[in-house]
């Protein structure tokens, strides 16, 4: 790979983390399902997106350390005597200890139905190439036959997963990786000797067409089995936005999305990065915009450090969840908060204890968040504004169970209105206009107690 490539792969992702497109790259979809859709999307506000695969087992970044050219940060938990070679047909013979015996899919949609969350992005194939449905394009799935769990009643996950949450009512968004570093049409074993592996393939797709087809072929099979044999989809979720049509790595993303449209003519397609008709949803990663963006986005950020699972993480608290969600709804997008399932097939009790602790939260506030739109002016410092028709929610939020709650909250708001009501609390509350918004004055019992996650005010 040249420099100048390795700069521009550099410029998408950085140690494993995605930027993401400008509004001005977002091209608005001409078909009025598809409208009707990304309001849909937009009305959901809280998805579960989870990373799992074979990599769990280890504790490790997910995919990322089989690239050379990304060793300096993805390889610096790698604690055992290995050269980077080993590693690789270690990492890659890890489906054949990969047996997650305890994978509870019915309670994993439980878990999130109750508790808040409206749809499911889960990753159906990661970088490395290892696919968690039973794909007929290769035997690296979790029905293949080297996998321990091929002959469990649940061995087709991304089946169970995705039957389980359309049950409960959940949307279904199918994270898909474009790059495949496992399938010698786009790795290519063999080409040039000592080949230094990075994000991009191991060949320059100008100088082999053939192979290159052959890989393009072998991904528009992949997602077509994905569209055709899982029932309903909501989101084609497409990561590595190094491969793009618009580059070197051009696999034709139009042509299948629009074959996948012929059966589910509702798909909204996520080309991250990318811009252009099939980025229907920007996604910003571990990372919420400074200002509200007016284009259908969503934040996909971790609950703990990492996307794949941890054998010791450090978790957010239920109030930075619950911060993190009302600012990110504040700025017009959605939260897709991830968690990585342990190798046994279980969610850790950390991550169930926050789930309920959102969940409980939400119970109470959450005709704030569902369903709402920007409301200027967006986001000023510990205050957020949501808006639903004539009404409008503000949010004054409390870093700290110890922070003084004051008697009276001043909100930057200048809109008319003729009653403010306390979601959770007492209905018809005191308040005065000030020269730059009001001034609310809260219960006395509010100002007693410790600092709630938040205080929040319906406005109508």
């Amino acid at each position: 790979m040249s420099e100048d490539k390795r700069l521009e792969e550099d410029m998408i992702v950085e140690q494993g983390v995605h930027n993401y497109s400008s509004e001005e790259q977002w091209v608005k979809p001409e078909d009025p399902l598809l409208l009707e859709r990304l309001e849909w999307f937009k009305d959901q506000k809280l998805g579960l997106m989870m990373h799992w695969g074979p990599y769990s087992q280890l504790g490790l970044v997910e995919s990322w350390a089989l690239s050379d050219t990304d060793e300096e940060w993805s390889r610096n938990e790698i604690d055992w005597d290995i050269d980077a070679e080993e590693l690789k047909r270690e990492y890659f013979d890890l489906n054949k200890t990969f047996n997650p015996l305890r994978f509870q899919p019915d309670l994993w949609a439980d878990l999130a139905a109750d508790n808040g969350f409206k749809y499911l992005n889960f990753t159906t194939k990661h970088h490395d190439g290892f696919c968690m449905w039973d794909t007929h394009t290769t035997d690296y799935r979790i029905t293949g036959p080297d996998c321990p769990f091929h002959t469990h009643k649940y061995a087709d996950i991304t089946k169970q997963l995705f039957n389980a949450f359309r049950a409960k009512g959940l949307g279904i968004s199918a994270y898909f990786s474009k790059a495949d570093w496992h399938t010698p049409y786009y790795w290519a074993p063999g080409m040039k000797p000592g080949t230094t592996t990075s994000r991009g393939p191991t060949y320059d797709p100008k100088e082999y067409p053939w192979l290159w087809e052959q890989f393009v072929q072998f991904t528009h099979e992949q997602i077509m089995e994905l569209m055709t044999n899982y029932g309903r989809i909501d989101v084609l979720w497409l990561d590595a936005g190094w491969v793009n049509d618009y580059r070197d790595q051009n696999i034709r993303l139009g042509e299948v999305v629009e074959k996948a449209r012929q059966i589910q003519p509702w798909l909204l397609s996520a080309d991250r990065t990318v811009g252009g008709p099939y980025e229907n949803l920007i996604t910003p990663e571990q990372t919420l915009p400074e200002r509200a963006l007016h284009v259908p986005w969503e934040s996909c950020i971790t609950m703990g450090s990492a996307f794949s699972f941890r054998y010791e993480d450090n978790y957010k608290s239920v109030r930075q969840l619950i911060h993190l969600l009302v600012e990110i709804v504040a700025k017009g997008g959605n939260l897709a908060l991830n968690v990585g399932p342990q190798p046994d097939g279980r969610i850790s009790n950390t991550a169930i204890s926050r789930i309920q602790g959102m969940g409980a939260w939400l119970k109470v506030h959450g005709e704030a968040i569902y369903g709402t739109r920007i409301c200027e002016p967006c986001s000023v410092g510990s205050v957020q504004f949501t808006r639903k028709g004539d009404t409008i929610y503000a949010f004054h939020l409390y870093k700290d169970e110890h922070e003084t709650v004051q008697e009276e909250i001043h909100l930057p708001l200048t809109a008319d209105f003729s009653r403010i009501d306390l979601i959770g609390g007492q209905d018809n509350l005191d308040y005065r206009r000030t020269e730059n918004g009001i001034t609310v004055r809260l219960p006395d019992a509010e100002i007693q107690a410790g600092a709630p996650i938040a205080h929040v005010f319906r406005i109508r």
